[in-house]
């Protein structure tokens, strides 16, 4: 099978997340008979460095004429003083809403070799941690209108936070079509205490359960809901709610499984070219320096494998390998246990490790 992907490497760790991914997925060519074809494209710093524009068109297109996208990490401190709308993170924005992928899948479940580096008691996590995320992408206050004005002599900053019904039900069935091939329990997380949107979130969500009468929803407030991630993450199977609430929440949750690191992320829409990329930053503190985790952005090409490419038996051999990897006691810096007595290695190192591991299944 010949498939085309775009590659954003990024900026800081980006691009050696993204490289040993690639390794990876030569290697899966390899064992299959697959023929993988890579554009490059630049979002984010590099592109504000190199374009002045951290999205240009041109590059945008490349993304949209492939069959899928393959992101790294984008932003760092360099960029800090550019202006809001021309910031790397503007960038990310816009791809996802040019490719209109409105639905961020992020899993939360810990790899019982990591379960020692949860940061919660091991009575929590011997309940078990194994949910999803699903995040609207593509409206919210992100995507709302942005102004800072001058009133009463001082400056206020004021951001928008809309949602209609239609972007509320598309994501909404996504949950719920989640939780028929999982647990078959959905949680809908909102503020509709306070807000106007949530209660239409709700609203909508309610309504949605009608069509879904073997998925059992429940509601809670996002406050509510960040207490219970670390108090009794095991209650929890897919989660659905807003842009906002999803970015926070998401974070949260990887953090709970050991590191966020290891958590890879799928953003589709109405067709199966999707976006995947790890959750975490560029981390440009330790960019260049061969510490990074490449195993968040391993696992995202096996989120592509499995959801835009139909390579389902693919993706296990790649998930496979890492549990292989993480079973033979390798570590990069940001997983390892010092108690453990585990073996510390690099981003290439752990790469190579991964894909020595990799047979056909």
């Amino acid at each position: 099978m010949k498939k085309h992907i775009a590659v954003i490497r990024g900026d800081g760790i980006g691009p050696e997340i993204v490289g040993e991914a690639l390794k990876v997925l030569d290697r899966i060519c390899a064992l299959y008979d697959h023929e993988f074809t890579y554009t490059d494209v630049d979002m984010g710093g590099c592109a504000i460095d190199k374009w002045g524009d951290p999205l240009p068109q041109a590059e945008l297109s490349k993304c949209l004429d492939s069959d899928s996208v393959l992101l790294g990490a984008v932003g760092g401190p360099k960029w800090n003083d550019v202006p809001g709308p021309m910031r790397p993170e503007k960038g990310l924005l816009r791809l996802r809403a040019g490719m209109g992928v409105y639905s961020n899948n992020r899993p939360a479940k810990i790899w019982p070799q990591l379960a020692g580096a949860s940061p919660l008691k091991q009575s929590i996590v011997d309940k078990g941690i194994d949910f999803i995320i699903v995040r609207e992408l593509i409206g919210g206050i992100y995507f709302g209108a942005h102004n800072t004005i001058e009133e009463d002599g001082e400056t206020v900053a004021i951001d928008e936070l809309r949602y209609s019904e239609q972007e509320i039900e598309r994501i909404g069935r996504i949950g719920f079509e989640t939780a028929r091939k999982r647990g078959k329990k959905i949680c809908s997380v909102e503020k509709s205490n306070v807000l106007d949107s949530s209660r239409l979130w709700k609203s909508v969500m309610h309504r949605l359960a009608e069509e879904y009468p073997d998925v059992e929803l429940s509601d809670m407030l996002v406050d509510n809901c960040a207490m219970q991630i670390v108090k009794n993450p095991s209650q929890f199977d897919v989660v659905v709610t807003e842009n906002m609430f999803g970015d926070i929440l998401s974070d949260e949750a990887s953090m709970i499984t050991g590191s966020i690191g290891m958590i890879p992320s799928s953003s589709l829409g109405a067709d199966s070219c999707g976006l995947y990329e790890p959750i975490h930053g560029s981390a440009p503190d330790i960019a260049g320096m061969d510490l990074a985790n490449p195993i968040g952005t391993i696992l995202s090409a096996a989120m592509m494998l499995r959801y835009s490419f139909d390579m389902a038996v693919e993706a296990d051999c790649i998930e496979n390998a890492v549990s292989a990897v993480l079973d033979q006691g390798y570590r990069t810096a940001d997983i390892l246990s010092s108690d453990t007595g585990c073996i510390k290695v690099g981003c290439r190192e752990m790469g190579r490790l991964i894909i020595e591991n990799m047979k056909r299944e």
